[in-house]
């Protein structure tokens, strides 16, 4: 009896020669690239991301929630999620690539990235957030703020 493959058909574990033994090696290959393809599979399937705290599309008003209300609008994601972290190299370079934007401001949000922004201080990741300004001084530029930044408007019924 095949002690690789106990439960082979009569004729297979009968069966002395190297065909048996070559089957029975073939069916574990194949076994083991089904299992192995499997817990790919399962690995390239992305976990449920926590949702987003603006959606594309709506509008909001900008107001930090820092002592100053100002917000800094920066030119690029990388330098919103940097800053956060307390990573600038000096003042010009954050008076060089952000704007300030008054509490009250309006903007449309224009993307959103879920949990990418970890402050320094803070336990819990915060959103990026794209927006593009619909009024104040600087109304049509693009730019990125943290999640902590916005507050949705609220709509009268």
């Amino acid at each position: 009896m095949s002690r690789a493959f106990p439960f082979a058909p009569p004729h297979v574990r009968e069966s002395a020669g190297g065909a048996s033994r070559g089957f029975v090696a073939s069916r574990v290959v194949v076994r083991r690239v089904l299992e192995a393809s499997a817990i790919l599979l399962l690995l390239s399937i992305p976990a449920m991301a926590a949702p987003c705290a603006a959606v594309a599309g709506s509008t909001v008003i900008l107001k930090s929630e820092e002592i100053d209300p100002d917000v800094f609008v920066w030119d690029s994601k990388q330098r919103v999620i940097d800053y956060a972290a307390g990573s600038w190299r000096d003042t010009r370079d954050v008076l060089e690539h952000s704007l300030l934007a008054k509490p009250g401001t309006r903007a449309l949000v224009v993307q959103c990235d879920p949990g990418v922004v970890k402050p320094k201080y803070v336990a819990d990741p915060l959103d990026a957030v794209g927006i593009r300004l619909t009024s104040g001084p600087n109304k049509g530029r693009y730019g990125w703020v943290t999640s902590q930044d916005l507050r949705a408007i609220q709509r009268s019924r």
